[in-house]
């Protein structure tokens, strides 16, 4: 595999692990509901398939790190944080889709 290539994969990764992510923050419907169609019914399980996939985002993330694939472009410099930061709490799902214009505003 070639190095832009290998770029490109992990790229597709990156925004899948995302996507996933964001999804499991809208508390929509993810892959892991497939795995797991008797857990839905637990509360719990929400909390559960956001951190799992959490450090599915922080694994991509890892490895395109090691590998010297620029990943921070595709995220808010609030979310690169969150994600340098490594932990998974209740101000990440809260301000996850904050943009950064909201942050100026609220500066001014």
């Amino acid at each position: 595999m070639g190095t832009q290539s290998m770029e490109v994969y992990f790229e597709e990764k990156l925004l899948a692990a995302k996507t996933q992510f964001e999804r499991t923050i809208d508390c929509k419907h993810t892959e892991f509901d497939d795995l797991y169609p008797y857990m839905s019914e637990q509360p719990q399980f929400f909390w559960y398939k956001r951190y799992v996939a959490w450090q599915e985002l922080l694994t991509v993330v890892g490895i395109a790190a090691d590998l010297e694939i620029e990943w921070k472009k595709h995220f808010l410099t609030k979310q690169v944080s969150y994600i340098e930061a490594k932990i998974l709490d209740a101000k990440v799902l809260d301000d996850w889709y904050e943009t950064e214009t909201k942050e100026e505003e609220i500066e001014l």
